[in-house]
């Protein structure tokens, strides 16, 4: 399980593996809540992380006020590590819950000649669109 709070003092959080681990890692984000002690302002909460293109991109993924929504659910919003987690805008304190997976690489090779024939569905040929 992953937990982290972010506040006026702490603004960022950054979830890294080792990077010599050929595993595979997913971090999943599945809430974010003030917590005691917040005040009634706007807390904003972004995902840094990196593209395709290795650019370092900055994300939005709560905005969080006391008044009326103090709490916003991800439903397990996947992540690539390494991520951080930065309070953009108000003083906190707020509360991120997820987990973490690692799967091993050997775990999930196969061979080819463990899927048979049997297998593969027949699937009809494509047809042309009528005009």
């Amino acid at each position: 399980l992953l937990g982290c709070e972010l506040t006026a003092s702490t603004k960022s959080y950054t979830f890294q593996v080792d990077e010599q681990d050929d595993s595979d890692h997913i971090l999943a984000l599945s809430m974010v809540c003030l917590t005691d002690g917040a005040k009634d302002e706007c807390n904003v909460v972004e995902v840094v992380g990196r593209n395709h293109e290795n650019q370092e991109i900055a994300v939005p993924v709560a905005n969080l006020k006391l008044s009326c929504q103090p709490l916003l659910s991800l439903d397990n919003f996947k992540l690539q590590p390494p991520v951080t987690f930065r309070l953009a805008a108000g003083s906190g304190p707020v509360h991120l819950a997820g987990w973490h997976r690692i799967r091993h690489r050997e775990d999930a090779s196969f061979e080819e000649d463990d899927l048979s024939e049997e297998d593969e569905e027949d699937l009809p040929p494509i047809m042309p669109a009528k005009k």
